[in-house]
């Protein structure tokens, strides 16, 4: 099985074509997925968003592994 990823935009007609490689022989069969990724946010959203992360639980223990992994690094001089 051999997986080749095509990015378009949907156009105004709603008809996307398919690009298939030369190498692939006519006749074969060929599995077709859409997956739409989400809509641009808006700025305010992003802010939003972000507003919510300060305060999810998740989040602040990556962060606080994060900051214990460059603890010791982070004494290092940089020169």
């Amino acid at each position: 099985m051999e997986a080749i990823r095509q990015i378009v935009r949907i156009p105004r007609n709603h008809e996307v074509r398919i690009k298939v490689p030369e190498h692939i022989a006519e006749d074969e069969l060929m599995e077709v997925i859409l997956l739409v990724k989400k809509g641009k946010q808006n700025f305010k959203e992003k802010i939003k968003e972000l507003k919510k992360a300060v305060k999810d639980p998740m989040y602040l223990e990556d962060m606080k592994a994060v900051s214990q992994d460059f603890e010791y690094v982070d004494q290092e001089g940089w020169e």
